[in-house]
């Protein structure tokens, strides 16, 4: 026959008790404790929010004028390549020049009508990018240089705000070279 095994409990010692103690009302945060990561969670992002604001400005600031200061260069080095004139012109649609100077509306590159080369859509941002004496159109003859562009032509690009740390100015001279600049509140430099 078999006999059943009969198991005895030993009783905790005060050590043991002590232990399992300890280690139930260790475990988890206070209230205390918890508010005070939160509190100070709050002041570094309220802390960090402006500089995340400078961040996300710039960047579609240097986005926007680097694509279009991209698509000049493009065309002036297309037409070099190819030996024909290339023009980039003001386009909401994307087909053809709309003869406008707001640039934020989009413009194109193109070689001769009907073949174009680069479409840039409008701007998702409520930024402006309007050009000085009315150019709506800069055109790249065979050799690289900037025709019907009047000379100190500017195309500035503004935030909504108008801030004028914001605001950056691109150039064409007559020799085709195109640059960005900062604006200083009066002129670009």
């Amino acid at each position: 026959m078999n006999t059943p095994a009969i198991m005895t409990i030993a009783p905790l010692s005060a050590a043991n008790r002590a232990g399992v103690l300890r280690s139930t009302l260790a475990s988890g945060f206070t209230l205390i404790e918890l508010l005070m990561t939160i509190t100070v969670a709050g002041i570094i992002l309220a802390i960090a929010m402006p500089s995340f604001r400078y961040i996300t400005n710039s960047n579609r600031i240097a986005s926007e004028i680097n694509g279009l200061l991209g698509d000049l260069q493009f065309a002036r080095a297309e037409a070099i390549k190819e030996g024909q004139t290339v023009t980039v012109c003001v386009s909401a649609g994307g087909a053809t020049c709309d003869g406008t100077t707001t640039w934020q509306s989009g413009w194109i590159v193109f070689q001769k009508p009907g073949t174009v080369l680069r479409v840039q859509t409008p701007f998702t941002s409520t930024d402006t990018f309007l050009a000085s004496n009315a150019v709506s159109q800069v055109q790249f003859n065979r050799e690289g240089y900037a025709i019907g562009w009047a000379a100190g032509t500017m195309i500035t690009l503004h935030d909504k705000n108008d801030t004028t740390a914001w605001t950056r100015c691109l150039a064409v001279n007559f020799s085709g070279q195109t640059t960005t600049m900062l604006y200083n509140g009066g002129t670009c430099n």
